[in-house]
């Protein structure tokens, strides 16, 4: 009795002395005690897991205590059916391995997650299943989502808090304000969660009135994000729903923003930048003296690894560069810079300097002398067998996700006119006539180049076409099959009859005995070399005179590159690397024949180049 008295003068009732993780009205409670949730975003599958521990212990040595973490669905489930938990995937060994370092865990398991991910999470296959709408409440999504979460719940049973593990409370969705406001929807995946997680759950909308109405839903705790002031104020006024009442968390404060591939996207970063640096910690330490909490997006942003970035769109698509660095107090090689350092002087001023552990070492970063790589194989000389369709089909029908897929044309009489690939060019279209390179289509332009083709009886016409990432955010959403969708015309008249080549890269191919040599308008052609280290080290791949295309590394495929930047290096992780015999290869997209070396550098560069494919 005399327990329950003290609880009750403290503010805290006997039923949230049980719950090992809970709240009241101004605080959250972890064991019965006061938590303030010092957090930062960080997500499992854009790091090497060799990495996990070297990142979660910068973490902590920053002063966080909480990491958030989205979870991909379409890289735990490539395929329908299927469970991945190999490598990056192993998101329960993440977790673990962040409760060794002493930091909880928040679970953004979406389904849908933003993040500017391929598809802001879900799965490509799920565009070929009937009557699909994403991010409402539809039987067929729902019923996917459910064994998603079901099936995720299962493995990470032992590591909520409710077991004992570090995983405090999940994210029901993610910013639906933004995009809608259908509560059965939103009721629906909290019910799922609730029963698959048996953990507490909140929702994270933006500071409007809209957004926050749009996304709330009773019993999760509604939270905001973006600036603290704003969103914290507009909680308390438009959130009256005393179930998703309680502390204030800004689930995601921006330090800094994104970076889209286009000639006129600088690289987005407060290094150097003294005065954006103190307004970053002056909110930071606003919202820690508010006895309120907050997560970093992003703490560490990591690599987009293969195809895995997504896609805004704003007139035309906007991909997501290879680099996911996001200025981030940890830049994507994992070493600190100015901001982690002013960031961990402002948790320590709260804190205390004893309750921030000691800076986490980092070795040097290694130089690569330039690497010599030779033509190997020409895209062309290593299709697999095609698919013969009358009409050509999207990519997701062929039960291909990401990469590349060609179709190709053999012209039964002369044609001439202005070529239009199906709906809209999805993304990229490389246009060759009789193996040349003749132009380019590319979406990612409000008004993208057109293409006349004059074609005579048995021209060979291939349009290969590269998924740049599916869309993340806003309304294109719903409908993000890549490939063509809909028909071939030339000046209106409709071409019949392709061969449809899916072109997937997982790996490159082997190399040829008769290599091609490349031209100007030469189709796509495979570079290959090899390279010793000295030492092994994290290091910057830099390829100068590269037009655009794709880096693997001992088989592990690095993403894109492209001229126009802003992004002019890939990240190459020393794990991925041995002292001799380590192999490259390069895909030139647009050989020219003038392709320079292959280097890695311990100083990367960002920077931006006109678009060679663009008339003006």
């Amino acid at each position: 009795m005399l327990l329950k008295f003290l609880l009750l003068a403290l503010g805290v009732s006997t039923a949230q002395a049980i719950e090992p993780f809970t709240w009241n009205n101004d605080t959250f409670l972890l064991h019965g005690k006061p938590y303030q949730i010092i957090g930062g975003q960080m997500d499992p599958q854009r790091i090497p897991y060799e990495l996990w521990g070297d990142r979660l212990a910068k973490a902590r040595s920053m002063g966080l205590n909480t990491i958030f973490s989205y979870v991909y669905w379409d890289q735990l489930v490539p395929e329908q059916g299927e469970w991945d938990t190999s490598g990056n995937n192993d998101i329960a060994r993440y977790f673990k391995t962040a409760q060794e370092a002493g930091l909880n865990i928040v679970l953004r398991s979406g389904p849908y997650i933003c993040g500017e991910h391929e598809w802001g999470g879900f799965p490509a296959w799920l565009s070929e299943v009937p009557d699909m709408e994403v991010r409402t409440n539809n039987p067929a999504f729902l019923s996917a989502a459910k064994s998603y979460i079901d099936k995720l719940g299962d493995e990470l049973k032992d590591l909520m808090v409710t077991n004992g593990g570090p995983i405090l409370m999940s994210q029901v969705e993610n910013e639906y304000g933004s995009y809608g406001a259908n509560h059965e929807y939103i009721a629906s995946l909290r019910d799922m969660m609730r029963e698959a997680y048996g953990i507490p759950l909140y929702t994270n909308d933006g500071g409007e009135q809209s957004m926050l109405e749009g996304g709330q839903i009773a019993g999760a705790l509604a939270e905001t994000d973006g600036s603290p002031q704003t969103g914290f104020a507009a909680r308390n006024k438009y959130v009256t729903d005393a179930s998703s009442l309680g502390p204030q968390l800004d689930g995601e404060y921006y330090i800094t923003w994104l970076d889209q591939w286009a000639s006129n996207n600088t690289h987005q970063t407060d290094v150097g930048n003294a005065a954006a640096i103190k307004t970053a910690t002056s909110d930071l330490g606003w919202i820690l003296k508010q006895n309120a909490s907050f997560s970093i997006y992003m703490f560490h942003g990591g690599t987009n690894w293969g195809f895995q970035n997504g896609a805004d769109w704003g007139n035309a698509l906007e991909p997501i560069t290879t680099s996911y660095d996001y200025g981030a107090p940890l830049d994507e090689s994992g070493r600190t810079n100015e901001i982690y350092h002013a960031i961990r002087q402002t948790i320590s001023s709260h804190v205390g300097k004893k309750n921030v552990p000691d800076l986490v070492s980092e070795k040097p970063l290694i130089e690569i002398p330039s690497i010599t790589l030779k033509p190997s194989v020409s895209l062309f000389d290593a299709l697999p067998d095609p698919i013969r369709k009358t009409a050509p089909v999207n990519m997701e029908s062929v039960g291909q996700s990401y990469g590349f897929i060609l179709y190709r044309h053999v012209a039964t009489a002369s044609m001439n006119g202005t070529l239009k690939t199906g709906d809209a060019p999805r993304d990229r279209v490389l246009v060759y006539v009789n193996g040349e390179r003749v132009g380019v289509i590319d979406n990612t332009y409000e008004v993208p180049n057109t293409v006349q083709l004059s074609l005579k009886k048995h021209d060979v016409v291939d349009l290969l076409i590269e998924n740049m990432g599916r869309v993340n955010y806003g309304s294109q959403i719903v409908d993000q099959r890549k490939g063509i969708v809909g028909n071939v015309t030339i000046s209106g008249t409709v071409v019949s009859n392709w061969e449809i080549y899916p072109l997937p890269l997982v790996s490159p191919p082997s190399a040829s005995g008769n290599a091609p040599k490349p031209s100007a308008n030469s189709s796509p052609i495979f570079y290959t070399g090899s390279f010793d280290v000295k030492e092994v080290g994290d290091t910057y791949l830099e390829l100068p005179e590269w037009t655009k295309g794709v880096v693997w590394v001992n088989g592990v495929n690095l993403g894109r590159y492209w001229t126009v930047g802003p992004q002019q290096s890939l990240y190459l992780p020393g794990v991925y690397l041995r002292e001799s015999g380590n192999s490259i290869t390069v895909l030139a997209l647009e050989p020219t024949g003038d392709e320079g070396s292959v280097q890695g550098v311990t100083t990367r560069k960002w920077g931006n180049n006109p678009d060679p494919d663009m008339k003006s």
